[in-house]
């Protein structure tokens, strides 16, 4: 009799640790709710249990402006859920001897220079993949964001020297884009082939994951894709996507919840696929490499779960969640929100994509599918990030409210540099250039000043006077809500010859680093 009690007991304790997933019919009303919330047209949500896929659907419409159903064979731009497919390539090439983790990358990229020439010599192949290089958060992502720009591949690689340091090498973590895409070249030369080649032949068409294509360009049906969306003064909008023109491997992948669970099982299973347990993508010393915290980061206090640490591996997000490893990921292009979520003790994968840029959505859905496994009970993962994003948007309009009305108090008044009254606008106009944002040009047009950068096309705005020797670059296209400062600094005979720029809004995105740039003027010949 005890030991019948003591078996209930256990199985108690066991199905309490475990949790209790939701049903397929609460999932459907919690994304339901979300797209109402958040306002998102359309979602698409897949949950990985035991390496079966037990929920695969779309919620909602593709776009607005068609009002077409999205399925879970919809493709999304994951963004930056693309690095972990760039990380697997290089591991590949680990596994195959051509290259080693600590692999100089000046030995397979000669031309590869950083700002400080000890960081360029010690620079190794992990260096490219964890966000320790010693450069700012963002740093240079202008020249491939907001709209890829048009910047190559080989100038981007030469523009790194010219961003200066903000951290020791190694000792702090702030999120780059830029040296994925020197990862991505290093998988081409080491290789022979392109990154998009080689991620789809070696990755995406063993996984099966045919529908999905490593850019914009290469998918082969787009029959069955989303539009992006992103809120303009409080409604949706359709905005291009963004396609990537050739820095595919630090985000430009298009796939659906259909093929994403291919991939998330593999990874679950550290890196092999299919019924035979020796077919796999990468080894599982690679793999373990690629789940070992790289970079420190700091623990949020007021993280939705106990933890204990956190840090950036290969690719991956890694933490701690309620006595649990989380691998997970996110992703983010105009319009457009991802993520990938792992507990691969629980064997657990859940996947969120949405057509709309509101992160708390894919935060929402994961946090609540991942409350029922991890057995919690009685939190509102919704109200509580609802709150958070409402707090936060009128933080941010409070700010950019108050510079308006600046702005409109100094419309009727003198545009002057100082006491004198003398209006020295038409003096700001001519070319500036950064070592490696490129020109610059302010211009008078029907009698407005006004910005355009020649090598972002969608970096273009009128300029309003703000206070003292700083103008406010209000840009044409309202999608981007990304509004910057320009501060003019002057010369000893008081004419313009310099300016720095800085975001207004305290929700930016950090991909607008304008912080980054010094644009000098340029002397006219005569």
């Amino acid at each position: 009799m005890k030991r019948a009690v003591s078996l209930v007991l256990i199985l108690a304790l066991v199905a309490t640790v475990s949790g209790q997933p939701l049903s397929e019919k609460k999932i459907d009303r919690l994304t339901e709710r979300v797209m109402q919330e958040f306002n998102v047209p359309g979602i698409a949500v897949a949950v990985v249990k035991d390496d079966r896929v037990v929920l695969m659907k779309g919620y909602g419409v593709r776009s607005i402006a068609t009002g077409e159903k999205t399925d879970e064979h919809t493709l999304f731009a994951i963004a930056s859920n693309t690095k972990a497919f760039t990380s697997a390539a290089l591991a590949i090439l680990v596994d195959e001897g051509k290259l080693r983790w600590d692999t100089r990358v000046t030995d397979i990229i000669p031309e590869f220079r950083l700002y400080n020439s000890y960081v360029t010599e010690e620079f190794i192949i992990k260096d490219l993949l964890t966000h320790r290089s010693g450069m700012g958060l963002g740093a240079g992502d202008l020249m491939s964001w907001p709209d890829s720009a048009d910047f190559s591949t080989a100038e981007i690689i030469h523009n790194l020297r010219y961003l200066k340091q903000t951290s020791p090498f190694r000792t702090k973590y702030d999120y780059d884009n830029l040296l994925y895409i020197v990862a991505g070249e290093v998988v081409a030369r080491v290789s022979g082939q392109s990154w998009e080649d080689f991620v789809e032949s070696r990755i995406m068409g063993p996984l099966g994951m045919n529908e999905s294509a490593t850019s914009f360009k290469r998918i082969k049906d787009r029959s069955n894709i989303i539009d992006a969306h992103v809120p303009v003064d409080g409604r949706l909008q359709v905005v291009p996507k963004q396609e990537a023109k050739r820095h595919n491997s630090v985000g430009g992948i298009y796939s659906n919840v259909s093929d994403l669970g291919k991939w998330v099982i593999m990874q679950l299973n550290r890196g092999s696929y299919g019924s035979n347990p020796g077919m796999r993508i990468f080894s599982e010393e690679a793999h373990r490499e690629m789940w070992t915290p790289q970079t420190i980061k700091p623990v949020s206090a007021a993280g939705p779960y106990r933890s204990h640490f956190a840090a950036y591996g290969l690719g991956w997000d890694l933490t701690d969640v309620n006595g649990y490893l989380q691998v997970s990921h996110t992703g983010s292009h105009s319009g457009i929100v991802t993520r990938v979520t792992m507990l691969p003790e629980l064997k657990l994968g859940i996947i969120v994509l949405t057509n709309q840029q509101e992160t708390a959505a894919h935060q929402a859905i994961t946090n609540a599918i991942l409350d029922g496994y991890l057995g919690i009970r009685g939190e509102d993962r919704v109200a509580a990030l609802k709150e958070k994003v409402l707090k936060e948007q009128a933080g941010a309009k409070e700010v950019t409210d108050r510079i308006w009305a600046t702005v409109e108090a100094q419309r009727m008044k003198s545009l002057a540099f100082d006491s004198t009254g003398v209006t020295v606008t038409r003096a700001l106009e001519g070319t500036y250039t950064d070592a490696w944002f490129g020109d610059v040009v302010i211009s008078r047009e029907n009698g407005h000043l006004r910005f355009r950068a020649l090598k972002s096309p969608r970096m273009r705005g009128e300029m309003f006077h703000y206070l003292a020797n700083t103008f406010i670059v209000k840009w044409d296209d309202r999608s981007m809500d990304a509004d910057a400062f320009a501060v003019f600094t002057l010369d000893r005979d008081g004419n313009p010859a310099s300016f720095k720029m800085e975001a207004i809004s305290p929700l930016t995105d950090f991909s607008f680093d304008f912080q980054d740039l010094f644009l000098e003027r340029q002397k006219e010949n005569k």
